[in-house]
């Protein structure tokens, strides 16, 4: 696969395969070290949106010249953003609150071009989850793949307990890739 011109500003292995399935490999990924904590009152939205932009910029600081892609995506219940379940005790308790209920996913992406232009996108999904048995739950989270993953990782066994999804897969994901395509290409990045 040809390398592409732009640095992915991303560790999340699921973000690369997105772009390798649309035949978009960086030339470069340097994963931005920022602080995700959520300011006091901040929305999903805005959230989701700030974290991209930062993360782009942190990264494109580090790599001058250069286009940074960056994404982020938040799995919400209600205005409640679902943060990374730091052990199974939390992503107990997140299991516990989709059970049952519609999820919404937001993933943003945000592309610094080497001209210092700045696009951004961002896209919402609904996830409905069954009802979930306390045993599903206990098995789900014993089977550690939601780890390093906000709320879920819809692509791994939770598929099985998802009723329906409307919105973009690949965003639920972690990369819309219709936005980051149409990003890319914007830019002149084909």
């Amino acid at each position: 696969m040809e390398t592409k011109d732009f640095i992915l500003a991303s560790a999340s292995p699921q973000r690369l395969a997105l772009l390798r399935q649309v035949g978009y490999e960086p030339k470069k990924i340097v994963p931005a070290d920022i602080d995700e904590t959520t300011k006091k009152d901040e929305k999903p939205n805005a959230y989701v949106k700030r974290m991209a932009l930062e993360k782009a910029k942190r990264t494109a600081s580090l790599m001058p010249n250069e286009n940074v892609l960056a994404g982020d995506t938040v799995v919400c219940v209600g205005r409640r953003i679902l943060h990374k379940a730091k052990n199974p005790q939390e992503q107990t308790e997140i299991m516990t609150l989709l059970s049952g209920r519609a999820s919404k996913v937001i993933s943003a992406v945000c592309l610094i071009g080497r001209d210092g232009r700045v696009v951004q996108r961002c896209v919402e999904s609904r996830v409905l989850t069954k009802r979930l048995s306390s045993a599903e739950i206990k098995e789900y989270v014993a089977g550690g793949e939601w780890q390093g993953c906000s709320g879920y990782k819809i692509e791994g066994t939770f598929a099985g307990f998802v009723r329906k999804v409307i919105g973009s897969y690949s965003g639920i994901v972690g990369l819309p890739l219709f936005e980051t395509l149409n990003i890319l290409k914007g830019m002149g990045i084909k």
